[in-house]
């Protein structure tokens, strides 16, 4: 499984959270309220959050703020049907870290992703 697989979210949903853990890539998945409900060993290890720290809590107000804004935050919040890779620099709790984001959500389904690719 790739970050750029244009079936990702498919793929993402039909797995067990324990089979997401080693992705090479970061996978935060978000049920709709936005509240954290896996987050993987690789998202962990790169940001230095535990998922204890951070499963069950508002992801753009809680976990990581810096993304709560238009570019991500606002994105899952206006469009039912997402798919979409910006580039971004996370800042909080950190030196500025140059990453990509995938961000994933389709009306129907109970999860929301947002993947990243660490340089």
């Amino acid at each position: 499984m790739n970050f750029d697989d244009i079936d990702l979210y498919d793929r993402l949903l039909s797995l067990p959270d324990a089979q997401l853990e080693d992705t090479t890539f970061g996978v935060v998945a978000m049920d709709a309220d936005h509240r954290v409900v896996m987050y993987n060993r690789t998202e962990s290890t790169l940001s230095g959050l535990s998922p204890e720290r951070v499963i069950g809590r508002h992801f753009f107000s809680e976990v990581a703020p810096c993304t709560n804004n238009f570019m991500v935050a606002q994105r899952f919040e206006t469009e039912s049907e997402l798919d979409a890779t910006i580039d971004y620099v996370f800042t909080l709790r950190m030196k500025p870290t140059p990453v990509r984001l995938r961000l994933l959500a389709r009306p129907d389904a109970p999860r929301r992703f947002l993947i990243v690719q660490w340089s």
